[in-house]
């Protein structure tokens, strides 16, 4: 008997998120969530938008939220689209830009996993580009496939899971490459001492940025992500989106993004503080004998030499400590481990520690005087 589901489901293999903590006392740092509660004025107006007006469909084109992070981000607000989450803005965007026939989209070998997802549910061809020896993004490599045809590039920035981060030079490089084909730049993470390619807007029609409220501003709960493009681009993105979905965000969320984008004070303080929590929890990492990659992100990609990655993620598990283990090609070894508090950290550094002997042994003896 043939299948009730379209063919294509068959082959789908969706993306797996990383593991909710199942129970109180849990040390959640396997998925790059902010440590600290969102702006005060956020909440402020999540609760005054719950007062009133939920019977009434939300505003589908956002445009107080798309104001207030055009006036953020010094660019007018037709050059602003809004979604569920930056990751329905990545599916959309995959949908307007990407499907040319047989061409395929150039990607990292390592980078975030959805990509590869999207690809398969739109029918795109994948086309990952190797990073180097040190996991860093190769241009050269780019350079060489975008010489034939290609349906575009898209990169995360900083890459995801690595934390490397690109400046705009070298982004540049990569619209230079294809002014035809769309450039889609993923800067989930890039508050975290990454550089925007915002500022490039402008000067390419085929450049779209694309962020996400739920690191730096502290809202993963609420699903608000945007992207920044030439005013085609997201003109193209509201046709798509229109054609899902012409209420993606419904009025809390609406409301309680644009009162987080307006409190810079909250997310100069907490943005700030995960970056020194990251500087000293790097050295810690390397006390212990880790390998540690330069992170522009809220979170360090880490091996040890003498330990199996996915052994000790158990192990970590074993004391309630969640870190990220991908059973991939090139980075099996490795472990994401997000960003938390300070006693957080105090409490993953202890437990290292007590998990590596030799490791902590070394670490007490570089403490001492």
């Amino acid at each position: 008997m043939d299948s009730i589901h379209s063919p294509r489901v068959d082959g789908l293999m969706p993306y797996v998120p990383g593991e909710q903590a199942p129970g109180d006392g849990w040390v959640k740092l396997n998925t790059n969530e902010n440590p600290y509660p969102p702006s005060p004025a956020a909440i402020a107006a999540i609760a005054a938008a719950a007062a009133q007006g939920l019977e009434r469909y939300p505003d589908p084109q956002a445009r107080r939220l798309r104001e207030r992070i055009a006036a953020h981000h010094g660019v007018p607000t037709e050059q602003v689209f809004v979604g569920n989450g930056s990751d329905e803005v990545l599916a959309l965007a995959f949908c307007a830009f990407f499907q040319h026939g047989q061409q395929p989209l150039l990607m990292a070998d390592v980078t975030y996993g959805f990509y590869e997802v999207y690809c398969r549910l739109y029918g795109i061809r994948c086309a990952p580009v190797p990073v180097d020896d040190h996991l860093r993004l190769d241009l050269d490599g780019f350079a060489a496939r975008a010489a034939s045809d290609i349906a575009g590039i898209v990169i995360a920035n900083p890459n995801a899971p690595t934390g490397e981060g690109l400046p705009p030079g070298r982004v540049q490089r990569l619209l230079d490459l294809r002014p035809d084909r769309l450039v889609l730049v993923d800067e989930a993470y890039v508050d975290f001492g990454g550089q925007s390619a915002i500022e490039l807007v402008d000067r390419y029609a085929n450049l779209l940025v694309v962020q996400t409220l739920s690191k730096s501003r502290a809202l993963a709960g609420l699903r608000v992500g945007f992207a920044i493009g030439q005013a085609p681009l997201i003109e193209a993105l509201e046709r798509v989106k229109n054609s899902f979905n012409s209420y993606p965000l419904g009025r809390l969320a609406q409301a309680g993004a644009a009162a987080a984008i307006d409190d810079r004070a909250h997310f100069e303080a907490t943005r700030q503080a995960i970056m020194r929590s990251r500087t000293k929890l790097m050295m810690q990492l390397k006390l212990l004998g880790f390998d540690v990659l330069p992170s522009q992100a809220n979170f360090l990609f880490v091996r040890h030499p003498r330990e199996d990655a996915r052994e000790l993620a158990a192990r970590l598990r074993d004391a309630r400590i969640l870190v990220r283990h991908f059973r991939k090609p090139r980075v099996e070894q490795y472990l994401r481990i997000t960003v938390g508090t300070e006693e957080q950290m105090a409490y993953l550094v202890r437990t290292l520690r007590a998990l590596l002997p030799e490791a902590g042994a070394g670490m007490r003896a570089a403490a001492m005087p």
